[in-house]
């Protein structure tokens, strides 16, 4: 059953190379069956085609065009996806919040209003590849490093200040 569904994946056109994984490989569309049976034109064609060097010139020609649609429509991809992205930066020093990261973190007693965020945390060392390092506000250190998304910058409010 496997062969029967890999064959139509592999003789139908890919929207990112805009031809045929078939064709990529063997340098030629598949010949199917039924177009033997009826001896189309194509099949006869090649019947009477010896492999030379120009058709794997060609062949390469194809590859490297398929690999340069593939590359755009990644950059494509990536581009869209980077349209929502919002990157943070903090400095030694800020106030942040940070993410409740434990699954069971809930009060029992406030249900789904309980809080998302803890802190607030000051970031005492900036690491790479956006991570942090954190510290209490009264000056111990958290020896985990946290990601950048899991951090938000905290605002003071008029409840904060009770």
């Amino acid at each position: 059953m496997l062969s029967e569904v890999l064959w139509p994946f592999r003789t139908s056109q890919r929207t990112s190379t805009a031809t045929k994984p078939f064709a990529l490989t063997y340098g030629h569309d598949a010949v199917l069956p039924v177009e033997i049976s009826v001896k189309s034109a194509r099949v006869a064609y090649q019947q009477g085609l010896t492999p030379t060097v120009s058709r794997l010139d060609d062949l390469d020609e194809d590859q490297l065009a398929a690999l340069d649609r593939m590359q755009v429509q990644k950059k494509k991809v990536a581009a869209t996806y980077n349209k929502r992205i919002n990157p943070k930066h903090f400095q030694e020093g800020d106030i942040v919040l940070k993410a409740m990261l434990l699954v069971g973190a809930r009060d029992p007693r406030l249900g789904k209003w309980s809080p998302t965020w803890e802190g607030p945390y000051t970031v005492y060392q900036v690491l790479r590849g956006g991570a942090y390092r954190l510290c209490y506000l009264e000056g111990s250190v958290q020896m985990r490093p946290i990601n950048d998304k899991f951090l938000k910058i905290f605002h003071l409010t008029i409840w904060d200040l009770e």
